[in-house]
């Protein structure tokens, strides 16, 4: 038992009766005067604060396991991730030429380099060349399967930096071991009359072949040799929609695939001689080539949308483990107000004694920062140590491994985190503590101190959760969505903590049930001391984290799995040449069950200029930078394309053939500030081509059919080397053999379904909601302590009524209801608002960010009322069981 119970002066050296010397050579008349200073105040006295808080402390951690747990789990969260995250970017940097392929990467779309570029090149670095594009893989024989694949033609260097990791096509064997089946040249090279291929192993089964089958490409035949298991660059390549399919670039013109305005992207890397930075390389390379039209990379930003994305999940993640420590700093709230409450005899006794309210401030402020800091290394450690979990648990499956270390910024940073939330969710308690006058306290026990607290302990209050929120904008990567996190964390504690409190005047005014336990428990919600604010606002937080992703998910897989198949196309056939239009139509139309058939042409190219401005010269909104990354699909129309509106400007005539026009999406202009009239730079097949901007659509992409952000007029365009694009809409039973007639025939086009690409994009929302809900239960799981921590500090009071009340004749099953019945509306209540909360947010972000319409999930509001209800009350069983248990006559002789 603590020394300052019941009143006791601890045992320090020091006394409070008058004339008693202490051994600091301080004596105290009544806490009022001293023998070295007279009138001196007490209050300054940190070194006696801490004589008291070190008293304190010794009775152990009673009262404060919640508390510590709390922290413990916000700042483990904080820290951990952030040390994730940098290992991970660590990482990146350093596999940079391996991710890459080289010291610096030259793409460009459509056409090889220049003879001139190439010898320009060759003079000054070991050049590796790498020709990607997409094309079918079929068996031998008509009914063979087919898969769509990317092709990757390589030469006799690839891979510069890094390896190839092949198979033998037994998964068992494959995993046993990490020796390679003989080399990558082997595998690809010609021999006995064939070309080799290494293939992903989903290639492998999809086709249902084997090692040693032959499979077609174009209009070549190909012996697989190999399973392709381990690709060094694989992460930093574009967007796939096929397994890999690597062959030499040798053998790359017996396919024949290799057509005017095909699809082809040419990858040039370079490995740089020791003695030349990438940085001067580059400026060389841009003042030689300047209208070169390639796409420049160097392994210092080997995959930027790689550490983009990571960069986002930081940010989640981050939000998510400081959602955990602000609902944590509820219970760090509750545990600091418990623990004074039971403290307070022994400090009405102290300020009897003379003790001024600082002195008493100081003493449990003290032993809260002491027990803030112990919380927050514990934290910290196990943050440390998530970068050596997460690099053993993933491997190399990124295509890179995490560097493991110490990583200072995000332990100080959640640190700061842990401390701060400790002491603005203290000081409140701490300050009713100090300025609650003695009477007060004493009558705690049948009516609650009141009293307000002073404009400085008010300020404190709001200067040190100012720091807070400052410190959660300024730290996260993107500061606008931090705010807006901040901004919504204070309106979801207030609405929580405001409902709370309505709902407790309600309860106090709602008529008598005639039931007892009912009555008991609508009465439990506003007695002296309930744990409706701290239940309500523990779980509601994290309630409303998880509604907020459920109607998210529900409404994307429902556009997905339903929304989206009924309005989709069943094919995209891609890489039909100019003079294949004819034939492929007929094809199609030939096979009974088409509804629809619509082709466009196509080719690409990149936005180099703004009204004559780089894209790095001027701002662009995050929403939009999308629109300046890489080469983006073009086409040109003498009408309107369907699916989408004509909301400024006129469509120019049928048979125009004056200076290039285009047709902009009006998102897009509006991004970036356009008007009519105003000017594009596009760089097509090397050449800047000045265009300007004629009218603006709003585009429905919401139906996945043909349609560009750019649609330009003819002339230009129409007579550049381009390929078509077409759409086929038939009945699903008839869609294997419109695939198998349209490839027989047409060995260069490439079919895409649609259902595949739609199923892909299920599995994947599938996994990272799955994976957002279990990051997300962690504020859940802190909601679970604070409650914990609520139930746990109410036991005594509990107790109590429970033995009065068998005293006057209520039964076991009556309490046990009553206590029940509080439980189930405090989780009733709490599910409720956090469903409109949750709702009202994953409707904004539907609607305003996604551009979706919104369709309420039901399911989801009913799975978080019964997860609250079923949390609420098993914690409050588990205090009720204990409190039923009790023995009155012992409890009544200690009164």
């Amino acid at each position: 038992m603590s020394s300052l119970d019941n009143g006791q002066a601890p045992d320090t050296g020091q006394t409070s009766d008058p004339g008693q010397t202490s051994d600091t050579g301080q004596t105290y008349d009544n806490g009022q005067t001293s023998h070295n200073s007279g009138d001196r105040d007490i209050k300054g006295s940190t070194r006696i604060a801490f004589g008291f808080a070190r008293r304190e402390l010794r009775a152990g951690l009673h009262g404060f396991r919640i508390f510590l747990a709390c922290l413990i789990l916000g700042v483990a969260a904080i820290s951990g991730v952030g040390s994730v995250s940098q290992s991970m970017v660590e990482g990146l940097r350093n596999d940079g030429r391996a991710l890459l392929g080289g010291d610096m990467s030259l793409n460009l779309i459509h056409r090889p380099a220049e003879e001139d570029q190439r010898a320009w090149l060759s003079e000054r670095a070991t050049i590796s060349k790498v020709v990607e594009m997409r094309a079918m893989a079929r068996g031998i024989g008509a009914d063979s399967k087919r898969v769509l694949v990317e092709l990757r033609a390589v030469d006799d260097l690839y891979p510069l930096y890094g390896e190839v990791r092949l198979g033998t096509g037994n998964p068992d064997e494959d995993a046993a071991s990490d020796a390679a089946p003989g080399s990558l040249e082997a595998a690809l090279a010609f021999a006995d009359g064939s070309w080799g291929a290494a293939i992903d192993p989903r290639a492998l089964r999809r086709l249902e072949l084997k090692i040693g089958d032959r499979v077609n490409l174009g209009e070549g035949s190909f012996v697989i040799r190999a399973t392709l298991l381990k690709e060094p660059d694989h992460t930093t390549r574009a967007f796939t929609v096929g397994p890999s399919f690597m062959i030499s670039a040798d053998a790359l013109p017996a396919t024949g695939l290799i057509q005017p305005g095909s699809m082809t992207r040419y990858d040039y890397r370079l490995a740089l001689p020791e003695t030349q930075t990438a940085l001067a390389f580059r400026a060389d390379l841009e003042e030689t080539f300047p209208e070169a039209g390639w796409r420049i990379r160097d392994s210092s930003s080997a995959a930027p949308r790689v550490s983009q994305f990571i960069d986002r999940l930081t940010l989640f993640l981050t939000l998510v483990g400081l959602t955990a420590l602000l609902v944590g700093g509820v219970g760090v709230g509750n545990a600091t107000r418990s623990y004074l409450e039971g403290k307070t005899a022994t400090i009405a006794t102290l300020k009897c004694l003379g003790a001024p309210g600082e002195l008493i401030f100081k003493v449990y402020l003290i032993q809260i920062l002491l027990l803030a800091a112990l919380g927050t290394v514990i934290g910290l450690v196990i943050g440390a140590f998530a970068p050596m979990v997460v690099a053993n648990l993933i491997g190399d499956a990124l295509g890179w491994r995490a560097v493991v270390g110490l990583y200072p910024l995000p332990l100080i940073t959640a640190a700061v985190f842990g401390l701060l939330t400790a002491l603005t969710f203290s000081l409140w308690s701490l300050g009713r503590a100090r300025d609650v006058a003695p009477a007060s306290l004493f009558r705690s026990a049948i009516a609650p101190a009141k009293g307000h607290l002073s404009a400085g302990m008010s300020l404190s209050i709001l200067v040190s959760g100012g720091i807070l929120a400052a410190l959660a904008v300024l730290t996260a990567v993107d500061q606008k969505i931090a705010g807006f996190f901040v901004a919504a964390a204070l309106i979801a504690f207030l609405v929580f903590y405001v409902t709370a409190r309505a709902v407790m005047a309600l309860a106090r005014k709602a008529p008598r049930s005639k039931l007892p336990s009912l009555r008991l428990a609508i009465a439990n919600l506003y007695r002296p001391g309930a744990p409706t604010p701290s239940v309500v606002l523990s779980l509601g937080l994290g309630l409303t984290v998880l509604v907020t992703i459920a109607q998210i998910e529900g409404n994307l897989t429902q556009q997905v799995e339903q929304n989206l198949p009924e309005e989709a196309p069943g094919f995209y056939f891609i890489d039909i040449q100019p003079d294949q239009v004819e034939a492929f139509d007929e094809v199609v139309e030939s096979i009974p069950g088409i509804t629809e058939l619509r082709r466009v042409p196509m080719l690409r190219g990149r936005i180099t200029g703004v009204n004559g401005l780089a894209p790095s010269e001027i701002e662009v909104p995050s929403d939009i930078k999308w629109i300046f990354r890489g080469d983006r699909g073009l086409t040109w129309s003498r009408t309107p394309p369907p699916n989408s509106e004509l909301t400024r400007g006129d469509w120019w005539p049928e048979d125009y053939e004056g200076k290039p026009l285009v047709s902009l999406d009006q998102q897009i202009s509006d991004g970036l500030g356009l008007e009519l009239g105003d000017s594009l730079t596009i760089n097509i097949l090397g050449r800047d081509v000045d265009v300007e901007i004629a009218n603006l659509r709003a585009i429905d992409w919401s139906q996945l059919q043909l349609n560009f952000v750019m649609v330009f007029s003819p002339g230009l365009l129409s007579q550049a080397p381009q390929t078509q694009i077409a759409t086929v809409r038939a009945a699903p039973e008839i869609e294997d053999r419109i695939e198998r007639a349209v490839t027989d025939r047409f060995v260069n086009v490439s079919s895409i379904r649609v259902k595949e690409a739609l199923n892909a994009v299920t599995e994947l929302l599938e996994q990272v909601s799955t994976a957002v809900r279990a990051t997300a239960s962690i504020a859940l799981v802190a909601g679970v302590l604070v409650l914990a921590g609520a139930v746990a500090a109410g036991h005594h009071r509990r107790v109590y009524d429970a033995v009065i009340l068998k005293v006057l004749g209520a039964t076991r099953a009556t309490i046990g209801r009553a206590f029940l019945l509080e439980y189930g509306l405090l989780g009733a209540l709490t599910a409720a608002i956090a469903a409109v909360l949750g709702t009202t947010a994953a409707f904004l972000v539907i609607t305003e960010i996604m551009r979706l319409d919104f369709v309420f999930q039901p399911w989801a509001v009913v799975s978080t009322a019964l997860i609250a209800t079923a949390i609420t009350l098993l914690f409050g069983f588990a205090g009720t069981w204990r409190a039923l248990g009790q023995k009155a006559a012992p409890l009544l002789r200690n009164e």
